[in-house]
């Protein structure tokens, strides 16, 4: 049946050169004023968080809320005001946030829980944002609410500044990053037309939606350097032009069109990057040729650019770590980074030095280091190149627990039968993992480490990786004999909610880079960690 069959057209001939963001009166967006301890226009709830004026980490004007943490009880933790905003009006939404320890995330409130700061980027100003159109004049609230992560100790200080927009005259309601305009002309059907705006976790710091048909809109997007994934949905699956209607997007930074399209089905995505992404020096136009793909099809296209390394061998591996495998993380002490011993919040109960301490014979936990393929060996057959010395999986760990860990499945335990001096654990798997058998698991601090090497592993050897199931029991139970899904299913879901839990950190963007300078590819789901949704 055609389109239209079960759809009344709404064809609208006025062209609105509209849906520009208007201000809204937040007030203190600045957080200026305060009557002791209290910024004005601001409440709290319930005792949860308690806030004073600093005037040494602050982003714009004189002063930023410092908010010391102090339950893991989010109903406890809100920042809120009410503004009025206008039916049909654009309201583009944002706060600067400061995170020190890294063990709580704020969450973007507006009429409705936003987008998350990230945790991980920690003694930095990170920009959160949401772009809001009113669906009646209404008054909303506006705020911010606190979560605690894993290694929350119960304390944390988070400062939050340049609320926007404002007009308290504390800070400027301009982009002070970069300015982004979103062109949509949409087709016959605009309310099917959706788009988001992704940063580098998956989730969503812009969007827009509830279009009018055959209407232009210029979209305003304030984005802060880092990288990003325009998505563009049509939630009937027929893209934006031709058959009904000659709609089109262009997304346009500095006069430079960045991503462009009109004919699609369901969705239509671009990766870009804007400035400096912090994530080392990855060559232009690295992954411009995976630009606008998604699924199996994007995993296959990144095969294809990072399938061509140069395997330096394994003894070369020593090396590798010397020079890139330093604890300036953590303890900060230039020994090994071990993380079948590293313990992040508190002092390791061992160290090794570079070289010296390598293996060797081990008799028991901190006799010696060596080299752990997280993706075990003997899954592909041994020691063969060039999966035996590719670096991107093959970790610095005491030989003792990577004796213990031997070629089992990663997983969640529910019964330890052995635990490392860390919190790593070998054990029976716990009942929701829906795999019974012995599992090993790393501590949360590096779940996410492990989770995207699995995803490079299963994408730099699509081309073979799935005649891998029938090597050992324990690849049976983790590989389900394809090349594009590559893991079975339970493996699939422990690794995304690895890999949610725990995003990319500053020690896997250094490791990623050294890897690539050290063998000549990149991690892709450590440069683009979106890459990982997309697909899987």
């Amino acid at each position: 049946m055609s389109h239209g069959t079960y759809k009344n057209k709404l064809l609208s001939t006025a062209l609105l050169l509209g849906s520009l963001p208007v201000m809204a009166n937040v007030t203190n967006g600045g957080f200026e004023q305060w009557s002791g301890n209290t910024p004005a226009s601001w409440t709290t709830i319930d005792n949860g968080i308690s806030l004073s004026p600093s005037t040494s980490t602050v982003k714009n004007g004189h002063r930023s809320a410092a908010i010391n943490v102090t339950t893991g009880s989010q109903s406890n933790t809100d920042l809120l005001q009410q503004i009025t905003v206008e039916i049909g009006k654009t309201y583009n939404f944002s706060a600067d946030v400061y995170h020190t320890e890294g063990k709580v995330k704020a969450r973007l409130y507006v009429d409705g829980y936003q987008g998350y700061s990230n945790e991980a980027q920690t003694n930095q100003w990170q920009t959160i944002s949401h772009s809001y159109t009113a669906s009646s004049s209404k008054t909303i609230n506006v705020g911010l609410r606190f979560y605690d992560v894993s290694g929350f100790d119960g304390n944390e200080t988070v400062y939050i500044d340049n609320f926007l927009p404002n007009s308290d005259g504390g800070a400027s309601p301009s982009c002070s990053d970069n300015s982004l305009t979103l062109t949509l002309n949409t087709d016959n059907y605009g309310s099917e037309t959706s788009w988001a705006v992704n940063n580098n976790q998956g989730r969503a710091i812009a969007n827009g939606s509830g279009y009018a048909s055959n209407t232009q809109y210029n979209e305003k997007i304030c984005l802060a350097d880092g990288a990003y994934t325009l998505v563009i949905s049509d939630s009937y699956g027929d893209g934006m032009c031709c058959s009904l209607g000659n709609g089109s997007y262009a997304l346009v930074h500095a006069q430079k069109t960045i991503a462009s399209g009109a004919s699609f089905s369901n969705t239509d995505s671009t990766t870009f990057e804007l400035g400096d992404t912090g994530g080392g020096t990855t060559p232009t136009g690295y992954y411009v040729t995976a630009q606008g793909l998604t699924g199996y099809a994007l995993k296959t296209e990144l095969y294809h650019i990072i399938k061509d390394h140069n395997a330096q061998g394994y003894s070369a591996i020593w090396n590798f770590y010397d020079s890139s495998a330093r604890d300036k993380y953590f303890e900060n002490d230039n020994s090994i980074l071990d993380m079948y011993s590293e313990k992040p919040n508190g002092a390791d109960s061992y160290s090794y030095a570079a070289v010296t301490n390598q293996c060797g014979a081990y008799n028991s936990e901190a006799d010696c280091y060596n080299r752990e393929h997280s993706f075990p060996k003997s899954w592909f057959g041994g020691k063969v190149e060039p999966m035996n010395s590719d670096v991107h999986h093959i970790y610095a760990t005491d030989g003792y627990v990577n004796s213990k860990r031997s070629n089992f499945p990663f997983g969640e335990v529910a019964s330890a039968s052995f635990t490392s001096t860390n919190g790593s654990k070998l054990g029976s798997a716990v009942s929701s993992l829906n795999y019974s058998g012995t599992v090993f698991e790393p501590i949360d601090e590096f779940k996410g480490d492990f989770a995207r090497a699995y995803f490079y592993m299963a994408t730099r050897y699509e081309n073979i990786i799935g005649s891998w199931q029938t090597k050992t029991t324990s690849s049976d139970a983790v590989l389900n004999g394809s090349n594009n899904q590559v893991f079975e299913s339970w493996v699939v879901a422990m690794l995304l909610k690895w890999h949610n839990s725990d995003p990319v950190s500053q020690m896997e963007l250094d490791r990623n880079q050294a890897a690539f300078e050290f063998q000549g590819n990149r991690n892709p789901y450590i440069d683009h960690p979106e890459f990982v949704e997309m697909i899987w």
